[in-house]
């Protein structure tokens, strides 16, 4: 009888929502061949493809991107965390023998998720309205 490592939904989750502009949380949910965390990760490549093509673009422009990445990464964190732990187990956890039993760090994890992505989201289509109707008149 061979046993699965256990994945942990609050890491899993703070991993997203600190790391998922890269991908980490996807590489250590699904390994090195998830094609999810291979385009987290290509954001970055895109943000060299990006500066490397129009040097004299705004750095929004430059960095939108890895913006987007993190913003998916930001809601791919809310998604995990708010998983119903036997739902969490049936996905990521078939044969590990053990239960998940999330705790109050996860919901921490959830409400700065929330606050720090809506924000963020926020600024990301402020900043995008005003380079496209006003040229950058604001900032």
């Amino acid at each position: 009888m061979s046993f699965a490592p256990h994945k942990n939904k609050t890491f899993a989750t703070l991993l997203a929502a600190l790391l998922g502009g890269a991908g980490v949380h996807r590489y250590y949910l699904k390994g090195w061949g998830d094609m999810g965390g291979l385009l987290h990760t290509a954001s970055i490549a895109c943000v060299g493809i990006v500066m490397a093509v129009a040097p004299q673009a705004d750095i929004y422009f430059k960095l939108l991107p890895l913006f987007i990445s993190i913003l998916i990464g930001f809601l791919e964190a809310l998604v995990l965390g708010l998983t119903p732990d036997d739902k969490w187990d049936a996905r990521y956890n078939p044969h590990s023998g053990k239960q998940s039993n999330a705790r109050w760090p996860l919901a921490v994890i959830l409400v700065a998720t929330m606050m720090v992505g809506a924000t963020g989201l926020i600024a990301t289509i402020s900043r995008l309205f005003d380079l496209l109707y006003t040229g950058g008149a604001y900032g």
